[in-house]
């Protein structure tokens, strides 16, 4: 049998062209995946940086300054050596539970990253019930903090768990209310058009205004949500070591760092969408946004400066728990537990009223 050799050449040639196109089409396959995972990575050592920069202004030290330029490389090289330190296990824990504890914790927390919106439809997933996703998700992380605590076999791990848990439950329930509050202005969940409800009037237009009362809840519930200072009692190091992170070691107790600082810039970046205007420039439309094309839903430069500014609000933000961890004492956990059922939950029921009240009446 003879076989012509152009006809070898263009079968070769064909599977060759075959296997590029899987290869491309693997690799788009996997670009959306690891390009919100590489901005939020970058975001929370942004993060972990200007932590130290503000704290070491505070309290009048250098802070970090040797790894990097103005030390910000200094992050990086903890992960590094997190990543390469062993892991230990408790002899005599759950093994499954405690293994699995810190990826719960931070994969319900990654999740919410979903639904924010950085620009005019510049989101993973523009659902119309949004912030109700959000909530219902980071309803999750308790659980993997608390089988965390129980997988230890540690009396002061699983104190710590079972403080987290009933943390996030009495402050989950104060900030659900002024999450509504907002739907209800906005006469939507999703994300995308509560920002756009506030984009008239520029700064004047933001729910900042209309919910102030609503904010301040907010505030509080997300410094608790995300285990800050006075609100760090899962894992108040005078009372229980390091509480449900004690037994942990290498990228374990590396994953529940991580897992604190994505916390803490989804309830920024969830404050910047929900009551400081999203993408929208502080100054009326009139003026400044048609010159640059910011409200414009095209164009790299009106997307880019959009992104910008939206990031540019929530890190300003950061600067309030940032500052409030070195300017308040630690609570009690009844301190905790009453300012949140006893003062927060009322107030945020009343808000969430007079929120419906207004609504009614303007119909």
């Amino acid at each position: 049998m003879i076989i012509d050799t152009t006809e070898v050449k263009a079968i070769n040639s064909f599977s060759r062209s075959e296997s590029l196109k899987e290869v491309y089409g693997l690799i788009w396959m996997l670009v959306p995946i690891f390009t919100p995972v590489s901005g939020i990575t970058l975001g929370v050592l942004v993060i972990v940086w200007l932590e130290r920069e503000i704290s070491a202004g505070i309290q009048q030290r250098i802070g970090p300054e040797y790894a990097g330029p103005l030390g910000i490389l200094q992050a990086l090289a903890d992960g590094t050596k997190l990543l390469f330190k062993e892991d230990l296990l408790p002899s005599r824990g759950d093994i499954r539970l405690f293994s699995i504890g810190p990826s719960i914790a931070v994969i319900s927390i990654l999740l919410s990253y979903s639904v924010i919106p950085f620009y005019h439809r510049f989101v993973l997933a523009d659902l119309s019930i949004g912030v109700s996703l959000w909530i219902a998700v980071s309803s999750i992380a308790p659980i993997g903090l608390l089988m965390s605590g129980y997988g230890s076999n540690n009396k002061y791990s699983f104190s710590g768990g079972l403080r987290a848990a009933a943390q996030s439950i009495s402050y989950e329930i104060p900030l659900t209310p002024c999450v509504l509050s907002i739907s209800l202005l906005s006469n939507s969940s999703s994300t995308v058009d509560i920002v756009e409800a506030q984009s008239k009037y520029g700064f004047w237009g933001w729910n900042l205004w209309r919910q102030p009362i609503g904010l301040m809840v907010f505030l509080i519930s997300s410094l608790a949500e995300c285990e800050r200072l006075p609100f760090d009692l899962p894992e108040a190091e005078e009372e229980l070591v390091a509480g449900y992170q004690t037994e942990y070691s290498g990228i374990k107790s590396g994953l529940f760092y991580v897992a604190s600082y994505l916390n803490l810039l989804v309830s920024s970046l969830f404050v910047t969408v929900l009551y400081l205007g999203g993408w929208n420039f502080p100054i009326p439309y009139i003026f400044i946004p048609e010159l640059f094309g910011i409200n414009k839903t095209g164009g790299v430069f009106g997307t880019t400066i959009g992104i910008l500014i939206t990031l540019a609000k929530a890190y300003l933000f950061l600067f309030i728990p940032i500052t409030t961890r070195w300017t308040l004492p630690r609570m009690r956990m009844d301190q905790l537990l009453s300012l949140g059922w006893k003062f927060l939950l009322p107030i945020s029921l009343g808000n969430l009223l007079l929120t419906t009240s207004s609504q009614l009446v303007s119909l």
